[in-house]
């Protein structure tokens, strides 16, 4: 009688334990990237580095990776996963042009602020990115600024203006900008958003929210 007649549970936990490990180790490896690209950006995250932080050798990376997107892609899908992203189709039940603003810009720049380390790593390291997961990234931005402009019924070049502002009103750099260069509160952020989209459109001031701080006066220069 053979040994793996004999002990197929023992040859069956070994081959569990294998896969085991090997899960881990790739875990390991992704979770260090997520740690890299959120600290020295994807630029610095070289596979030495990456093999470093995990704990591995630079063999083991390309054995789990052996190309940059399928890395990248591990590592995304891993960092989103613990984040609250926003979400687009609750935008859609306001159906008010400056409502709809509100509810989209606040739940994008609540996103931002909470993902503003990683965020800006990535997006200033864009050409360190594949291009497959670059492309995804310009879909999304590009779906949050046409369920904005979905709720305007602005025609001709107004409309055309109007895309535009509302391009920049979900960019990460906009917000990055207005509230962290510039130490807006998100709220002050969103309302400058709004009054620029409408006046854009031709639809007059929108009305404003409480920002919850007083507001501030600017120095005579």
């Amino acid at each position: 009688m053979s040994e793996q007649t004999r002990y197929p549970d023992a040859r069956g936990y070994r081959m569990r334990k294998r896969a085991e490990d090997i899960a881990a180790t790739r875990q390991r490896i992704v979770e260090a990237a997520v740690r890299l690209h959120g600290t020295i950006g994807p630029a610095a995250t070289t596979i030495s580095a990456l093999a470093e932080e995990a704990g591995v050798t630079r063999l083991t990376v390309y054995r789990h990776f052996p190309d940059a997107r399928a890395l990248f892609t591990a590592c995304s899908a891993h960092w989103a996963a613990g984040q609250v992203m926003p979400d687009p189709q609750a935008w859609n039940r306001a159906s008010d042009p400056a409502q709809r603003m509100r509810v989209g810009l606040s739940d994008l720049y609540r996103f931002y602020r909470a993902a503003e380390p990683m965020l800006t790593n990535v997006r200033r390291d864009r050409a360190a990115v594949p291009s497959e997961l670059r492309e995804r990234t310009d879909a999304t931005d590009a779906l949050y600024r046409d369920v904005l402009l979905q709720a305007f019924t602005t025609r001709g070049s107004h409309r055309q203006q109007l895309r535009a502002v509302l391009g920049h009103a979900i960019s990460f750099w906009t917000w990055r900008s207005l509230c962290l260069d510039h130490g807006l509160s998100d709220a002050e952020a969103v309302q400058a958003m709004i009054t620029l989209a409408l006046a854009t459109a031709g639809s007059g001031p929108a009305p404003h929210a409480p920002v919850g701080r007083p507001t501030r006066t600017v120095p005579e220069i």
